[in-house]
């Protein structure tokens, strides 16, 4: 399988062989990232109701290009067999908004931004310094400010998503159940129950073999690293 192409996975994934495209999807993937295979990942493992598996390659597809709206589609959908119900957090509207537009695009995707404002900014400089006709200055130094907002902006949202791809901290719950414990040891007290699918933030990763996680509400404890995958 190592010369598989996806051509081929998506082939065994219309005839309904899914063992198949996940065998070839993985494969893919070993060679390096792809939002597209893990879509497709991700769906084959829900059409098989690996749900934990489903839910963290459209989590992983979804951190590639946060724009996809059929990626959170089906990411919802998947969210949706899982166990745990996650009510979001309320957050002030400017905050949610901030979010959403740094999520409409992919770390390339802005980085291009920034590089296309940059020169349009350029020109609007060269129009606000050498031009003769009071417009044309009064015209560069209007663009100027709107393309030097959008290029500074434009980096700023490249760099939050390059962290995002290279800090990752976030994890997926792939066991059935998991007991988060206070210490990591089996000896610790039971705090609560996760269930597969569920989404966690890893606190503490210095230790191999336990991980502290910490949970939208504000909760935190400890689970072995087996039972977690980091997105």
């Amino acid at each position: 399988m190592e010369n598989a192409t996806k051509a081929e996975g998506d082939s065994a994934y219309i005839k309904n062989d899914y063992a198949l495209a996940i065998q070839i999807y993985e494969d893919l993937l070993k060679n390096g990232e792809s939002a597209e295979v893990y879509y497709n990942l991700g769906n084959s493992y829900y059409k098989i109701g690996e749900i934990a598996k489903a839910v963290l390659n459209y989590e992983r597809a979804l951190l590639l290009q946060p724009g996809n709206s059929d990626i959170r589609a089906n990411l919802e959908i998947a969210r949706a067999k899982t166990v745990d119900k996650v009510e979001a957090v309320p957050e002030i509207f400017f905050v949610s908004w901030i979010k959403a537009l740094i999520n409409s695009m992919s770390v390339d995707a802005w980085a291009t931004w920034g590089i296309i404002s940059f020169i349009l900014l350029i020109v609007a400089l060269y129009f606000f310094i050498f031009s003769k006709q009071i417009l044309w200055k009064k015209l560069g130094f209007i663009f100027g400010i709107i393309f030097l907002i959008i290029t500074v902006c434009s980096n700023l949202f490249a760099s939050k998503q390059k962290e995002r791809l290279v800090n990752r901290d976030n994890a997926i719950v792939v066991n059935p159940s998991v007991t988060v414990r206070s210490t990591p040891s089996e000896s610790g007290t039971s705090l609560f129950i996760l269930h597969e699918g569920r989404k966690v933030n890893i606190k503490d990763n210095s230790m191999k073999e336990w991980k502290e996680i910490r949970l939208e509400d504000g909760k935190v404890g400890w689970v072995p690293a087996n039972t977690i995958e980091i997105i």
